[in-house]
């Protein structure tokens, strides 16, 4: 082998000689890099999704009409004014009377405009029994939940006088969102926090010692810091938003935290094994290292996954990921040798006594091999066809009932349950007024809104999305006469069921819109609104799926192929990778859709999974299992190469790897779990299908499907068909024997 070829090839094993070496130059030069990366992102600001921009199709259009014309759409309020028994109707004295209280108690305010009585706008509903006083906040529709509260103040003291005859109820986009950010505002905050000393807990009991615990954990911080402030630079050329940051926050903690255990884990143990410290550095260094990298750049192709789906939300969380990714990866190789070199024996500082002692008589007694993982080895090697069949039949069983998985967007009471007072009006107002509190928008821009035929096809398009069966009404048209724009709002018939609202927009996007509105030359008129925006989202990521699910797939088996220049070893990582992902569908669906054990989790009564989930999940879950799998394959082709055999070198590689495998994937799943925990059914999917996939991806498949698969294939786990020789070789002989021999005369250890 040249020069050349040992330069290029032991990238890991010289940057961490060099970081070893320079090592306060290294510290320096991380440091610097974060601190000047959050000053950048501060001074550059963060540019967020707009609105606009979040959607293709008539959601995008409508919503760049109304950018362009500078309206600031404001926040809709309606009170519900109902009667409790059959007696009462909106007709009666009494009923008229609590409308008008509502109508100026909510005047009285100050923070409302446009108050209209339901006897003005018609939104009675059909038996009489329901009316809605309609008006919106004033100020910016953003912050409406701040300003609301006052609003329900007054609304409430009018329940307070007819408590016992009618039911008067406040909804709309700002109470809600007073509502939402009260009861659950925090819970994600708190989730995320909460992930750190949760990860700090674990590896205390990995390591038995402070120092050693607090290395991961402080890789990962400054990698999402120096992330954090990237992503506001980046964002002036591809927005971000707050659900990249809090994507970003949890794949960097994970994966920066599993680089640095995977690191320092093969340090300690080479040093256990009576290495010297300088040694066990490059050794881990030219091994661990190298399978860093490996996994980082797979990640890092899994996470440009997400850059082909043509959402704006998507492409954040895509590169904000991959940032994150490529950014630990870049520290666990540069700065970790160096933090290391500068500690040596303190980084056992701060021992947790009977912990410690524990760790140091099991590595005595069993050379640093799992006991547990080498029982389950032993039988697995033993009979790995049985081992391959049980454990392959057993996942595919688990996975069966994604295959009838069932995907929308969550309506109000499937995401929070009845647990809120506003999810209860919500279905009473839907229930009165099919539609009503999520109606379709058609927002119409014509050269002279005020036209006679313009206000002809407006007229027409009103009575056809009533006489067709799309709605049932009122049809609402609010002028904007000065941008000659008007918003059309159409109640419809489905409600709160999106199939059957889904086939009335539908009904007016293809029939009414077409017969009216768009007989009208040069006039637009994108339908919008709730109902809208979920079919645009899941049309155009239907479309994504397979360009996603192929672009991820093929990258990752080309990179698998020149890492390991084995086409055995590429399928059999991606066909392992897909099954434990289809074993975290199958549990989603079962729990999340049949309802099987929904209990236990507080899921009740969901019956689908989020729209965004399954692929958002396949390309998280396909980039963070090639962290176990490179990490395992690649210490077991170490073990080959050092003259063990296949079945050997399977045993071996499985069992020293298992322990920090196991303690990488306990990490994992208490913070995905975390997030299972929180009260958003969105986020609790999330987080029970990222914690199931990590738990079955590092025990079932690392250590029983992987190795009895490998078993089988013995010495065609090394197969590369002579054509496939030309392909560049990543590869590099990875024996600690043959990394001290090209080590650097200085680096070198006596009679070397």
């Amino acid at each position: 082998m040249g020069t050349r070829d040992t330069r290029v090839r032991g990238l890991a094993a010289r940057a961490g000689g060099w970081s070893a070496r320079h090592r306060w130059a290294a510290v320096g030069i991380w440091v610097l890099f974060v601190v000047l990366a959050m000053g950048l992102g501060s001074a550059a600001g963060r540019v967020d999704v707009k609105e606009s921009d979040q959607l293709k199709g008539e959601t995008h259009t409508a919503a760049k009409i109304i950018e362009d014309a500078g309206i600031e759409e404001p926040a809709g309020e309606s009170v519900l004014v109902q009667a409790r028994g059959t007696e009462l109707k909106a007709t009666d004295a009494e009923f008229r009377a609590a409308v008008a209280e509502v109508v100026t108690a909510v005047r009285g305010t100050g923070r409302v405009s446009d108050v209209t009585s339901p006897y003005d706008t018609k939104t009675i509903s059909r038996d009489g029994r329901s009316a809605l006083v309609q008006f919106d906040m004033r100020g910016d529709s953003d912050t409406a939940g701040e300003r609301v509260e006052p609003v329900l103040k007054a609304v409430a003291g009018v329940q307070e006088g007819h408590a016992d005859t009618l039911r008067i109820e406040e909804i709309g986009g700002a109470s809600m969102m007073k509502t939402f950010d009260d009861a659950f505002g925090d819970d994600f905050q708190k989730a995320e926090y909460s992930a750190v000393p949760v990860a700090l807990g674990i590896l205390l009991i990995a390591f038995g010692a402070l120092v050693a615990a607090l290395l991961p954990v402080a890789l990962a911080i400054t990698a999402i810091m120096a992330t954090m402030g990237l992503m506001g630079v980046v964002s002036h050329v591809m927005p971000m938003s707050d659900t990249a940051n809090s994507v970003m926050l949890l794949v960097g903690l994970a994966v920066g935290v599993d680089y640095c255990l995977f690191y320092l884990r093969r340090e300690r143990e080479e040093r256990e094994a009576g290495r010297d410290a300088q040694t066990a550095l490059r050794v881990a260094a030219a091994t661990s290292g190298r399978a860093i990298i490996v996994s980082g750049v797979t990640v890092c192709v899994a996470m440009a996954g997400m850059l082909f789906t043509g959402l704006a939300e998507f492409e954040a969380m895509g590169l904000a990921s991959l940032m994150v990714v490529a950014v630990a990866m870049v520290g666990s190789v540069t700065v970790l040798p160096a933090l290391l070199s500068l500690l040596g024996e303190r980084v056992e500082r701060g021992r947790i006594p009977f912990l410690h002692k524990a760790m140091r008589r099991r590595a005595a007694r069993t050379g640093g091999e799992s006991r547990f993982w080498s029982a389950v080895l032993k039988g697995v090697l033993a009979r790995p066809l049985v081992s391959v069949l049980v454990a392959g039949g057993a996942l595919l069983a688990i996975a069966a009932p994604a295959v009838g998985m069932k995907t929308q967007n969550l309506t109000l009471d499937q995401e929070f349950g009845d647990s809120l007072p506003i999810v209860q009006t919500y279905n009473r107002v839907n229930d009165a007024f099919p539609g009503g509190s999520e109606p379709a928008e058609v927002v119409v821009h014509a050269k002279d809104i005020n036209a006679p035929e313009v206000r002809d096809a407006l007229a027409d398009f009103k009575a056809r999305a009533i006489s067709s069966g799309a709605s049932r009404g009122p049809v609402e048209i609010k002028l904007h006469d000065a941008q000659n724009i008007a918003y059309v709002y159409v109640p419809l018939v489905g409600g709160s069921d999106l199939d059957k609202a889904g086939a009335s927009l539908d009904k007016l996007r293809d029939e009414v819109r077409p017969a009216t509105l768009g007989k009208v030359d040069g006039l637009q008129a994108p339908i919008t609104g709730q109902v809208a925006g979920s079919k645009d989202f899941n049309d155009q990521l239907g479309g994504a799926v397979v360009p996603v699910f192929a672009f991820v797939v093929v990258f990752a088996f080309v990179l698998m192929l020149l890492s390991f220049r084995s086409l055995t070893i590429a399928v059999t990582s991606i066909l392992l990778n897909l099954l434990s992902v289809g074993a975290a569908y199958g549990i989603l669906v079962a729990v999340f859709q049949h309802g099987w054990g929904a209990s236990l989790v507080g899921a009740e009564g969901v019956g689908a999974i989020v729209t965004w989930l399954p692929l958002f999940l396949f390309v998280i879950l396909f980039g963070l299992s090639m962290d176990y799998h490179v990490f395992v394959v690649s210490r077991i082709r170490e073990a080959r190469l050092r003259g063990r055999t296949t079945r050997d070198a399977i045993a071996h590689g499985v069992v020293t790897t298992a322990g920090v495998v196991t303690s990488a994937a306990v990490i994992m799943v208490a913070v995905f779990a975390i997030f299972g925990t929180l009260s958003m059914q969105s986020m609790k999917q999330m987080g029970v299908g990222l914690a199931a996939a990590v738990l079955i991806d590092a025990t079932v498949i690392r250590g029983v499907l992987l190795p009895a698969v490998m078993a089988l294939l013995g010495e065609r786990n090394w197969y590369l068909p002579k054509w496939l020789h030309r392909l560049p070789d990543l590869t590099h002989d990875e024996s600690p024997e043959a990394v001290l021999a090209t080590a650097p005369r200085e680096e070198r250890p006596v009679g070397v």
